[in-house]
């Protein structure tokens, strides 16, 4: 079983190299025309740049898994702005994707909770399937749409989950096909657990993604052992390997929140079930010391007897 190891949006280490920078609408409101744009504009190239040089970090460190900025452009999404953010960075987009391609990367986005199909309000799934556009843009512009994945969870209840899954599959008919073809579903933290987001994702042949800390959290009493098998074969028709999220509660009275690193004796049991399947499968770090606790875990993991380093991020087991 090979394991390879990825990293959330920020490299940790790069001096000023955050690609998260942002604009307020307030802000944007007290600005003329002309240096409302200027204003988008010299965010959004900082942003790429920024995003250049841990793209960079990431083939010197040999990082394969990379999740990049839902907020690398301002305003992209809100529905007093709408501009174009793709046509005066077509190279720098370009760049960003001969740098994934070159390296082999595994490129995913994962919009806010607020990008969600379980909504009774039309608004809310006309925005969703806004905000999954322009993340489906940005990848275009990079020519890596084919490889990439947009995650998101299924949403809420609304007080009754057997109606709000139906609604979901509705109205998730309004996305269109070939962005569906790359978006994945992760288990949550508090209402959808690993079998109904499994089931939710094998009637749209959509791939899951199994976060392993939001089915401790929202265990519902079920046995992972029981369906991991079928949530690694949702990849099969893409032809892709699993993906898993990995982290560990900050405190035993704060379980949901994310700790700066990765407790390897949270986590180990599903290592090893994961090694009784014998399946290769990518694994996302959500931990908020980003690269450094990916790199912590895995010194950690191959300290194990038996597991060994295969590059910079990859193990075997």
């Amino acid at each position: 079983m090979k394991i390879r190891f990825g990293y959330v949006a920020t490299a940790l280490g790069l001096w000023d190299a955050s690609p998260s920078k942002t604009l307020t609408y307030t802000r944007f409101c007290k600005l003329n025309k002309h240096e409302r744009m200027d204003l988008l504009k010299t965010i959004t190239a900082k942003n790429l740049a920024h995003t250049k040089r841990i793209l960079h970090y990431n083939l010197a460190h040999e990082i394969k898994l990379y999740r990049f900025s839902s907020a690398l452009v301002p305003l992209a999404t809100h529905p007093e702005v709408k501009w174009d953010f793709i046509t005066p960075f077509r190279s720098e987009w370009k760049q960003l994707g001969e740098l994934i391609k070159f390296g082999s990367m595994r490129p995913s986005f994962h919009p806010g909770q607020y990008t969600l199909f379980t909504s009774p309000r039309n608004g809310v799934t006309e925005n969703a399937v806004f905000d999954m556009e322009y993340h489906y843009k940005m990848l275009e512009a990079m020519g890596i749409e084919q490889d990439a994945a947009i995650n998101i969870h299924i949403g809420g209840a609304y007080g009754d989950k057997k109606s709000t899954l139906i609604r979901f599959h509705e109205n998730l008919k309004t996305l269109p096909n070939h962005i569906k073809r790359i978006m994945t579903l992760e288990n949550d933290d508090k209402t959808y657990n690993i079998k109904e987001t499994l089931e939710a994702c094998e009637k749209e042949n959509i791939p899951m993604v199994l976060d392993y800390h939001h089915y401790i959290v929202n265990k519902d009493g079920l046995e992972l052992e029981v369906y991991i098998d079928r949530i690694f074969k949702t990849w099969t028709e893409r032809n892709l390997l699993p993906i898993v999220h990995l982290s560990s509660p900050k405190s035993k009275n704060e379980l949901r929140a994310h700790n700066d690193f990765v407790a390897l004796d949270f986590v180990l049991p599903f290592i090893k079930l994961a090694r009784e399947l014998n399946r290769d499968f990518d694994c996302m770090i959500e931990a908020k010391q980003k690269n450094l606790a990916m790199f912590r875990f895995i010194e950690e993991l191959t300290s194990i007897r038996g597991i060994r380093r295969i590059d910079s991020s990859s193990i075997e087991w």
